[in-house]
């Protein structure tokens, strides 16, 4: 009988890693069919591993070294250890399976660079330049999966990702500040008065207030026209899109008058699960 250790269940894997550190996400993959749901799977569980880059690492250039694996991995440069890195093995399968760009996961990986540093988003043009690179891919690579790629998918996938994006920037403003980092656009603060040292100090100021009212407007703008543009796709599409409905919850509660700003509001496994749930049977997502 052979010692050798069984191979590593790859699908259970990645199941794994997005439920632990992208349960959005995850509980979104729960209303695809079984054989999308798997590439699902990868697909998010890449973006995991890439995000977490910057939590894994103290300097940048390891951190460097590590996106950079990815995009040799994708570019076919990695030979061997590939097949023996689960979620590798499984985007791999998932890119053949569904005829997926490289391209695009590859911009993904390149553009969380920006992560490994603590240089400020200068403008609100570049934080959506950011955002479209990663989370509009991922809504776009999400609907490859489940339906034929269209332009108006692409269209759709692009504003889904600002909103969601712009929502998230919000979001995680408490644990950007206390690692010095700021995603708010410097161009933005400044039309304000909002002062960086003052957000890192984690002061909530009428400056910062204003801030985060722009960029909810903002968040706002794009969610409206994502979800004006659903009627537009076919319906095997809008599934990939579930997403959008938590987006909707999430900017509601953080735009409620008189929230901290700086006190992490996270949602319950439960509320994503029945947001979700009720998003899936609703005529928006599914006629």
């Amino acid at each position: 009988m052979s010692s050798a250790a069984p191979p590593p269940d790859t699908v259970a894997f990645c199941a794994h890693l997005v439920r632990s550190h992208d349960f959005p996400r995850y509980a979104a993959t729960l209303f695809a069919p079984a054989a999308e749901r798997r590439a699902l799977l990868a697909l998010y569980a890449f973006n995991v591993e890439i995000v977490r880059v910057r939590d894994q690492v103290s300097q940048p250039l390891p951190g460097e070294i590590r996106l950079q694996w990815w995009t040799d991995m994708l570019s076919g440069q990695v030979h061997g250890s590939a097949e023996g890195n689960p979620v590798a093995a499984e985007l791999l399968r998932a890119i053949r399976d569904f005829d997926l760009p490289v391209e695009p996961l590859s911009l993904l990986a390149d553009e969380h660079q920006f992560d490994l540093y603590n240089d400020p988003m200068p403008t609100l043009t570049a934080l959506e330049g950011y955002l479209a690179a990663t989370c509009s891919a991922l809504f776009d690579l999400a609907a490859r999966i489940v339906a034929p790629p269209s332009e108006a998918i692409g269209h759709l996938a692009r504003h889904a990702g600002l909103a969601q994006g712009i929502v998230q920037v919000i979001a995680n403003l408490p644990r950007d500040a206390a690692h010095r980092q700021l995603f708010l656009p410097q161009q933005v603060m400044a039309s304000h008065g909002c002062q960086m040292e003052e957000v890192f100090a984690g002061k909530e100021t009428p400056a910062l207030r204003a801030v985060l009212d722009q960029l909810a407007s903002e968040a706002q703008r794009h969610l409206a026209t994502a979800l004006s543009l659903l009627a537009e796709v076919p319906a095997p599409a809008r599934p990939a899109f579930l997403p959008l409905s938590l987006v909707r919850a999430d900017l509601k509660r953080l735009s409620q008058p008189g929230r901290n700003p700086f006190a992490p509001q996270p949602t319950s496994r439960l509320r994503t699960l029945w947001t979700l749930w009720r998003a899936s049977r609703s005529r928006e997502f599914t006629k």
